[in-house]
């Protein structure tokens, strides 16, 4: 099982900490152990560090529109998105 880091930008960083959506939509596709993180130097540069069972599974649903709602929800920036895999 790869570990995953993504890092983006959001709108408002306590509001991205606190919101339950990235749980909710991502633990459905076989993700777990979701850890959030923030960049000290920069307060809106966010990321997270989780275990992915299935990459392809993951990529599909990063295209679809609950992928797109959750990630409005949460504020995050999507043309600022990372996604790098543990090798």
């Amino acid at each position: 099982m790869p570990t995953v880091m993504v890092c983006h930008d959001v709108k408002n960083t306590k509001h991205w900490l606190a919101s339950p959506v990235r749980k909710q939509v991502l633990e459905p596709v076989g993700v777990t152990n979701i850890r959030t993180f923030t960049d000290p130097q920069t307060p809106n540069r966010v990321g997270l560090v989780m275990e992915v069972a299935d990459m392809q599974e993951l990529m599909a649903f990063m295209q679809t529109k609950a992928a797109a709602d959750a990630m409005a929800s949460d504020g995050v920036l999507p043309e600022t998105m990372m996604i790098l895999v543990q090798s």
